[in-house]
């Protein structure tokens, strides 16, 4: 009995003074929970065809593209971020020319690009739906962010983007936009 008693006087004294279990400092800084914005993708009808979904991360953004059987035609298409969140013309023309701050040239393929508006291109199945994850290295928020001051739009061409011809890759028209603010 003694010798248990000791031990706990021990562990009581040890434990008092921080030897064995230490508070966590009440400033320890928790995990960020990645910011996330949802917004509807319209066609030039102004129809609602699909929905877009982002997680921002620390190291990259993370964008879920869903469009309804129907939406686009089938086959591949560009995508981009586009410098304005503006959606309300049915070509688009709005949302003005790539995200790209630094002034780089078009294209994933490009060795003077990519500009951050570049993205890799989407499929639309037989019956015109996407489902879609891509990845970017353009911030959700902050400095240079989608959501600026105008914010900005995923726009979806008609044709797929070559990743290297300027000034969009031969992607061609906008066929569908979701606004990012």
């Amino acid at each position: 009995m003694t010798r248990t008693l000791t031990l706990l006087a021990l562990l009581g004294s040890l434990t008092a003074g921080g030897a064995l279990a230490q508070e966590p400092a009440k400033d320890a800084a928790k995990p960020a929970t990645p910011e996330t914005f949802e917004s509807p993708v319209k066609n030039a009808k102004g129809d609602t065809i699909g929905t877009l979904s982002i997680r921002d991360g620390a190291n990259t953004l993370v964008m879920r593209v869903t469009v309804q059987p129907g939406g686009l035609p089938p086959g591949w298409h560009g995508i981009h971020f586009h410098a304005v969140g503006d959606c309300s013309d049915p070509k688009f023309m709005n949302s003005k020319a790539h995200v790209n701050h630094d002034q780089s040239k078009h294209g994933l393929l490009n060795p003077d690009g990519p500009d951050e508006g570049d993205l890799p291109n989407i499929f639309a199945n037989k019956d015109g739906s996407v489902n879609a994850e891509v990845s970017s290295e353009t911030a959700l928020t902050g400095e240079g962010g989608l959501k600026d001051g105008d914010g900005s739009a995923l726009i979806i061409h008609a044709n797929e983007d070559d990743h290297t011809t300027q000034p969009i890759g031969g992607a061609g028209d906008r066929i569908a936009c979701g606004v990012i603010k």
